[in-house]
């Protein structure tokens, strides 16, 4: 699809903004992935309009820059605005092209899966992303933290990285720059909304690839609010450092505070027969209880560490929230290089928790 250049058209009002200009682009690598930008003098902020009511979709950004995936081949009118207020605008129209035909599905449609229910559990929470809309049990976490949310990552986190498609959750991992930096992500929290003590957590998801990708499904304890990192404790049900082969190669860990000082224990293992993280559907699962971490992946265990009465292990006996992000470089994977294509995208399928009968 073309770049399209756009102009301001009459608003309803002279005191609305003024020079309004758009681009909208197509992804050359992600099938009907499409990026529009928008500007304009005295604007506070920008709406979109994307398709034929009943099923448009409305966007609103202050800063002007938008994402929509799109799922089916066709034309979709596009009403872009800028607004001083909700009353007074200047607005734009135009039509996007999308054609899907003969490009590679986004979604895996192989990989491995678990079943909805296991003898002596109970499902107590899940989310299978088939809705519409985003359930209101995550939060996103905005911005790029402090030093890079402790890891020196250089991602700036936004919502619109985030979206559902065909019965997933996408994050997307661009190259652009944002807030300041380079590179934009996602990162979604259930703290405050949802935590849990105990039981099986099983999250089926595809994976990112390239140097410096570094997605993650993890849980950090509800008290982290209060008592900071390590001592609230960390469980890594997930991660993968891209690049170098490492897209083969699932890590488990546990962190926590001792006496003052942060300690861990990990394990990780490679998929076997050549298989690799992002081309296919994997399940990363965690079995909890008050004696044992046990870390899975495709119904393999890979890494057991035992909960004791060792100093800081106590947090494990707590509850903890569920957290769900792509970084992008940062003190493990290092960052990005010459070889590493953008976007990239981690698809979560779904998320469920048992406990024990």
């Amino acid at each position: 699809m073309p770049l399209f250049l756009g102009c301001e058209t009459e608003g309803p009002s002279a005191n609305a903004p003024k020079n309004l200009a758009y681009t909208i682009v197509a992804s050359t690598q992600t099938a009907g992935l499409v990026d529009i930008t928008v500007t304009a003098d005295a604007s506070n902020y920008f709406t979109l309009k994307l398709g034929q009511d009943p099923d448009a979709v409305l966007l609103n950004e202050p800063s002007g820059q938008f994402a929509h995936q799109f799922t089916q081949t066709g034309d979709y009118p596009v009403r872009i605005r800028a607004h001083s207020t909700f009353d007074i605008y200047v607005e734009a129209w135009d039509t996007i092209h999308i054609e899907l035909v003969n490009q590679t599905p986004l979604v895996p449609t192989t990989g491995y899966s678990t079943p909805m229910s296991y003898p002596g559990y109970t499902l107590v929470w899940n989310d299978e992303f088939d809705s519409t809309a985003l359930s209101d049990d995550w939060t996103f976490e905005i911005g790029n933290g402090n030093w890079g949310w402790g890891n020196n990552e250089l991602e700036y986190y936004r919502a619109e990285n985030t979206t559902l498609l065909n019965g997933s959750l996408l994050i997307t991992a661009k190259e652009e720059t944002f807030g300041g930096f380079q590179y934009t992500s996602s990162r979604m929290i259930t703290k405050g909304k949802r935590s849990f003590k105990y039981g099986r957590i099983d999250i089926r998801a595809a994976l990112p690839s390239g140097q410096g990708l570094w997605p993650a499904l993890w849980m950090l304890g509800s008290s982290f609010p209060t008592v900071g990192w390590p001592a609230s404790g960390e469980i890594d049900i997930m991660e993968m450092v891209g690049g170098s082969g490492g897209e083969d190669t699932v890590y488990g860990t546990a962190h926590w505070d001792n006496n003052g000082a942060t300690a861990q224990y990990g394990g990780s293992t490679k998929l076997p027969d050549g298989q690799t993280l992002d081309s296919g559907f994997h399940v990363f699962s965690l079995t909890w209880d008050e004696n044992q971490l046990n870390w899975y992946v495709d119904d393999i265990l890979y890494h057991t560490m035992d909960i004791d009465d060792s100093p800081g292990l106590a947090a494990f006996r707590e509850e903890f929230f569920l957290i769900v992000n792509v970084a992008v470089g940062g003190d493990w994977p290092g960052p990005p290089n010459a070889n590493t294509e953008f976007p990239q995208h981690m698809l979560v399928d779904y998320i469920r928790v048992f406990q024990t009968n």
